[in-house]
């Protein structure tokens, strides 16, 4: 069954004010409701331009952004839009405002006038999603950066967005950090059925989603699944992309003789083909 379209681009062009081109040339994009899409691109590809227009942060030049069927143009309808999709953007130090955790996450849910009974219930869910319940009562500046970005992602949880768009979240984290906002994320979409769209130029994240979109020069130059873009190695190499690592693994694994495929992206299904191609047990 076909499941109903949550973000949808049509033409969709915008320019920033004495750019020598446009960001977006003509984006044609749909985006299903509950799914996972990871949306790559070198850096001035777009992705984050058009991630902007996914909640009316900008405004379409050309063509039109449907959030759920709602115009992004219409004024009216912006606080609607808002409340649909919630953003997370690169640097979580920039979304957080309090001095105590769980102030910080009830932040948004306040100003959109939740009943202070309802804001006790969606902060306190919204740290068990993102696993910081016991940071509850800490004071977020002490907190790792993946700590402080699981913090930002809760306190767009707390107001309930049918869709999570996240804007290069593990930009500035290492790579312990990038994992714990990347697990987050995956439980988020798996578990509830929120439809996350990740910004990303990190291969090993975007071969966690269910769908990926390359984007070079304002346009969409290759949308299907992981292993359907991952097995375009000419396209990733033209467009200054890599693979997951484990994409690499398996090549060379290939090229050296053995019988391995190669969309087997995740650790464990890379683990799972190498030893059945070798013939032992793990």
């Amino acid at each position: 069954m076909d499941m109903p379209i949550i973000l949808q681009t049509h033409d969709l062009t915008f320019r920033y004010q004495d750019a020598p081109k446009p960001a977006l040339a003509g984006i044609d994009l749909e985006i299903e409701d509950g799914s996972f899409v990871a949306i790559l691109g070198h850096n001035g590809s777009g992705k984050s331009t058009l991630a902007k227009h996914f909640n009316a942060i900008l405004l379409p030049e050309g063509g039109y952004v449907h959030v759920l069927g709602m115009d992004s143009a219409n004024q009216e309808l912006l606080l609607e839009i808002r409340r649909t999709v919630g953003m997370v953007f690169q640097n979580p130090d920039n979304q957080i405002v309090a001095n105590i955790v769980e102030d910080d996450v009830a932040f948004a849910p306040e100003n959109l006038g939740v009943p202070t009974e309802d804001i006790r219930k969606r902060v306190d869910h919204a740290l068990k999603l993102v696993g910081m319940s016991e940071y509850a009562l800490h004071a977020p500046h002490l907190l790792s950066g993946g700590q402080k970005q699981r913090i930002a992602i809760a306190g767009v949880l707390a107001m309930r967005p049918q869709c999570i768009v996240l804007d290069e979240p593990t930009a500035m984290l290492d790579p312990i950090g990038r994992r714990e906002v990347i697990g987050t994320v995956k439980r988020i979409c798996g578990q509830f059925g929120m439809t996350v769209v990740l910004i990303t130029h990190h291969m090993n994240e975007a071969a966690e989603a269910q769908r990926l979109v390359v984007m070079s020069e304002g346009r969409i130059v290759a949308d299907g699944s992981p292993a359907q873009v991952f097995s375009n190695p000419e396209l990733l190499e033209r467009e200054g992309l890599d693979v997951p690592d484990t994409v690499k693994i398996l090549r060379e694994l290939k090229n050296a003789g053995l019988n391995v495929p190669l969309d087997a992206l995740s650790t464990q299904e890379c683990t799972q083909a190498i030893a059945m191609a070798l013939g032992v047990g793990i």
